[in-house]
């Protein structure tokens, strides 16, 4: 995609963009440090577009085109995991990712992925904690459920998964705050934020005894580690 969800251009496709403009600009203050700059500019440069008006727009044309594709080629390799960043590479020794009958992602998976199969993933992750019944119901009318499931206990886990670009506001944390337990009767309202959550949103949620995981807490969910160890919650799911 050029232009990613929040309206802005591609990063990728940014840096190639801005590796171009550097490389111009370079070129020009050599030429200039060499005292041929304004030859270059309204002899060469200039001459060249005038005698070959065509040519010249057929070739810029082209190399906007060459651009684009290698910027979507190079993003799809990203979410591909082809290329990761240390922050998805490592794995803290302790987790289980190792083992490779357990289910894990990398959080460039979970960022790749739709709304839905980012609800999915927590409630597959649910499957391999071993909580009974995970079911995802995200959906229009959801009233802030996307995931639910219980415990050995008998405890219903309600889920509100946002998969973001920026942190989850106060705003957003309030809604779920006012159906997860009055709506649903959730007994462990779980509210999972790809980027994290802002300040007062943290700061709501500690008030009315909401949990929230946040980028860390589900980088380690996701590698593996169980909910409840995540979370600090007593496990008493196997």
């Amino acid at each position: 995609m050029v232009f990613d969800e929040d309206g802005s251009l591609d990063p990728l496709l940014k840096f190639l963009l801005y590796t171009v403009l550097t490389l111009t600009a370079a070129k020009m203050l050599w030429e200039w440090l060499t005292e041929d700059v304004s030859r270059w500019i309204t002899v060469d440069l200039w001459g060249l577009i005038a005698d070959h008006p065509w040519w010249t727009g057929l070739i810029v044309a082209s190399g906007l085109y060459v651009l684009l594709l290698l910027g979507r080629l190079l993003s799809f390799l990203l979410d591909a995991g082809l290329y990761a960043g240390p922050e998805d590479t490592f794995v803290d020794p302790s987790d289980h990712a190792a083992d490779p009958d357990v289910l894990t992602f990398k959080m460039k998976q979970l960022s790749a992925m739709s709304a839905t199969g980012f609800e999915q993933a927590c409630a597959d992750l649910l499957v391999r904690d071993g909580f009974r019944s995970p079911r995802r119901v995200g959906g229009a009318g959801d009233l802030g459920v996307d995931v639910t499931a219980r415990d050995d206990e008998d405890r219903l886990l309600i889920l509100q998964c946002k998969q973001y670009q920026n942190p989850v506001g106060s705003g957003h944390v309030q809604k779920f705050n006012g159906t997860a337990r009055l709506h649903h009767g959730a007994d462990l309202p779980i509210m999972i934020a790809l980027n994290s959550f802002t300040q007062p949103a943290v700061d709501f949620a500690q008030h009315h005894q909401l949990i929230l995981m946040g980028r860390p807490e589900l980088k380690k969910w996701a590698h593996g580690q169980h909910l409840y160890d995540v979370l600090g919650i007593q496990n008493t799911t196997p």
